[in-house]
């Protein structure tokens, strides 16, 4: 829902001010809007801009200024952003949007399958949205259905961020029951050809998971297609041999943060990264830590309200809200969850491994696994990372905008406010470098130029 934001007196004479002073080029234009009288932080990570003011032509950011400097079309749509921060849409770079936090994965393998491409993934992605998330990676969902909801958002036929899709996991062997969603493969010429069927059909990125379990040959013949095809490879990063094996064949991202307990990362793990990351002609090397859901798991075992959260259940029916809230009765004994205790004094030592390695962390939630909702992650994670980690809220806000948009190849179309590049824009009372949890409750949202908040 769009929410009505008033003009104080003040900013209204200032206004009146810079729109005597509009140039006759802007004289014809009538698909205008001004968002003005924030602090925008444009995701370049400098000094953000006070009393800032955004003009948005259509899909996209005509300019960007100053109250007093930058004058308002005549005919504008104007928005008040005083007392906001104003700063580009989120991205989260690890979203499911064939699940919705459901506990019981055989369960919901065996359920929704048909489900999927209709209901499920459009509520995941309309949530998302709402939440201020206005680009996504989505690593793992079948293949008709990753393409189909992705385009039908890019046709504006549906609400939902610009998504970025892997379509199924390539892996040695399927689990069990979860073959629409997981390719093995068998060789090498096999793995080419089940990178060329995902490439041919569409998909933006080709996920590796347990490469650690195929053979070298596997794992470079799906590497080297995907880049041959211009795709970047993201891998799983739980097991050290998976980062060995990804590091030695090129992977462009790793995700998560391990599931082993191990106190931090292998010295010869290290090494390697760090070799890698000094090569600079290949580009910055990227992770996607995914850590939030871990560091809550304790706190909404022991503090459940947000399970009742009404955000995680738009646009989807009564009947799989029931489903899922019944697979949550006991979050204290959900099996996912039991070794969590243990992995999670382990992650501070191997963010900051990381950090130190020299990769690019990226903003990324695992969103849709067990009790973490599409509309609840992002600004979770953003929040762990400042208030566990320490790290600088600029570094976060710059992790879920701009470097995103570079590790996917569209750093000239998204990712900052800045001017030509698509109105993917987010506002928030508040000031969100002092208070990074205020992203919880985003006020307003454009994404392409419409608002959508």
């Amino acid at each position: 829902m769009i929410r009505a934001i008033r003009v104080n007196p003040r900013l209204a004479l200032l206004l009146l001010a810079c729109c005597l002073l509009v140039p006759s080029s802007f004289a014809q234009n009538r698909n205008l809007k001004a968002l003005v009288g924030g602090t925008l932080i444009d995701g370049y990570g400098s000094t953000p801009i006070r009393n800032s003011v955004v003009i948005i032509e259509g899909e996209r950011i005509k300019a960007v200024g100053q109250v007093g400097t930058l004058a308002i079309p005549p005919g504008a749509e104007v928005i008040s952003t005083e007392g906001m921060s104003v700063l580009p849409g989120l991205w989260d770079m690890h979203v499911h949007l064939m699940i919705n936090g459901h506990s019981d994965y055989a369960h919901w393998d065996k359920t929704y399958p048909p489900m999927m491409e209709s209901v499920i993934m459009p509520a995941s992605a309309r949530q998302l949205l709402m939440a201020g998330v206005t680009s996504v990676r989505d690593l793992g969902a079948p293949l008709k259905a990753s393409i189909a909801v992705r385009d039908r958002i890019r046709k504006g036929e549906i609400p939902g961020p610009t998504l970025y899709v892997s379509g199924p996991f390539i892996q040695h062997e399927p689990y069990p029951g979860t073959d629409y969603v997981r390719w093995g493969v068998k060789g090498a010429d096999d793995a080419r050809a089940k990178v060329r069927t995902l490439a041919e059909a569409g998909v933006d990125v080709i996920k590796l998971i347990d490469q650690d379990q195929m053979t070298m040959e596997e794992v470079q013949a799906v590497v080297d297609e995907a880049h041959k095809r211009k795709l970047p490879v993201v891998a799983h990063s739980h097991r050290p041999e998976e980062i060995r094996r990804g590091l030695q064949v090129g992977v462009d991202c790793f995700e998560h943060t391990g599931l082993a307990t191990a106190p931090e990362y292998p010295s010869d793990v290290i090494a390697m990264i760090r070799e890698r990351t000094a090569k600079m002609s290949l580009g910055p090397l990227f992770w996607t830590p995914t850590v939030q859901g871990l560091l809550n798991y304790e706190y909404v075992r022991d503090n459940p309200e947000q399970l009742d959260d009404p955000s995680w259940q738009v646009g989807l029916p009564p009947s799989i809200i029931d489903d899922i809230k019944g697979s949550l009765k006991k979050p204290g004994q959900l099996g996912y969850y039991q070794i969590t205790p243990l992995r999670r004094p382990t992650l501070a030592r191997k963010i900051q491994q990381l950090s130190e390695s020299g990769v690019v962390l990226l903003i990324g939630t695992d969103s849709g696994i067990p009790m973490n909702f599409h509309s609840q992650t992002t600004w979770r994670e953003l929040d762990a990372w400042v208030n566990s980690f320490g790290i600088d809220p600029m570094v976060a806000i710059r992790a879920a905008t701009y470097w995103p948009s570079v590790a996917m190849r569209v750093s000239d179309q998204v990712g900052t406010v800045s001017e030509g590049k698509y109105a993917d824009i987010i506002a928030v009372r508040g000031d969100v470098l002092r208070h990074i949890s205020l992203l919880q409750d985003v006020d307003v949202v454009f994404k392409h130029g419409k608002q959508w908040k």
